[in-house]
C-alpha cells in the first residue's frame, strides 16, 4: 500500500471486535515504535501491554473512554533518560512518544487493526492503578485490535483545513 493510502486510510477506531491480535502482528507493531525516530536516540518509551479482562477494567478507573478493544497500549517515557532541552529544560519525552505511536498505528492500518488514540485520561490514576514508578509519565492510551463490522470513520475524519491555511512563509 501507498504511504498516503495508508495515511488516509487510518481512522480512530470506536469499537473494535472481540478478535483477538495475534502475537506477530503486536510484535510487528512494537517493532515499528522502536524503530521511531527520538529526540538524541535516547529512546525513553516505555509500553505497558493491557490483555486480562481484569487488568483492562481497571482504565474504567482512568478515562471514560472503553472502546472494548482486546488490548491496550498505554504509551509512557521515562524521565529520568528523556531529552531536556538545554535553553528552557521541555522535556522531549511526550514528543518521542507521540512519534512512537504514530509509527505503531500506522503499522497496526497496515496489518488491518485499528486503533484511537486517547488523550483524556487522568495520569495520576494510570500510574496508581498500574503500579507505575514516579518517573514513567503515561501520555497516550492506545486501544488496539480489528475494528467491528459495523466501525466507521467519524464524518469529521474527512474534513481537513487547506494547507494554504496553514503554511507561513517568510
Amino acid at each position: 500500500m501507498d504511504f498516503m493510502e495508508l495515511v488516509k486510510e487510518r481512522y480512530s477506531v470506536r469499537r473494535f471486535s472481540d478478535r483477538v491480535v495475534e502475537k506477530e502482528a503486536l510484535d510487528k507493531i512494537i517493532e515499528a515504535g522502536r524503530w521511531a525516530p527520538t529526540a538524541a536516540n535516547f529512546q525513553p518509551q516505555r509500553l505497558l501491554i493491557i490483555k486480562s479482562p481484569d487488568e483492562l477494567a481497571k482504565l474504567k478507573e482512568c478515562t471514560r473512554f472503553d472502546f472494548k478493544s482486546p488490548l491496550v497500549i498505554i504509551l509512557c517515557y521515562d524521565r529520568t533518560i528523556s531529552w531536556k532541552r538545554r535553553y528552557d529544560g521541555h522535556d522531549g519525552g511526550p514528543e518521542d512518544v507521540s512519534i512512537v505511536s504514530t509509527l505503531m498505528m500506522l503499522q497496526a492500518t497496515e496489518l488491518g487493526l485499528g486503533t484511537t488514540w486517547i488523550g483524556s485520561f487522568d495520569p495520576a490514576m494510570v500510574k496508581r492503578a498500574y503500579n507505575l514508578p514516579y518517573h514513567i509519565e503515561p501520555v497516550v492510551i492506545l486501544p488496539l485490535g480489528y475494528a467491528a463490522d459495523d466501525s466507521q470513520p467519524n464524518p469529521l475524519h474527512f474534513k481537513r483545513d487547506e494547507m494554504k491555511d496553514k503554511i507561513f512563509i517568510k
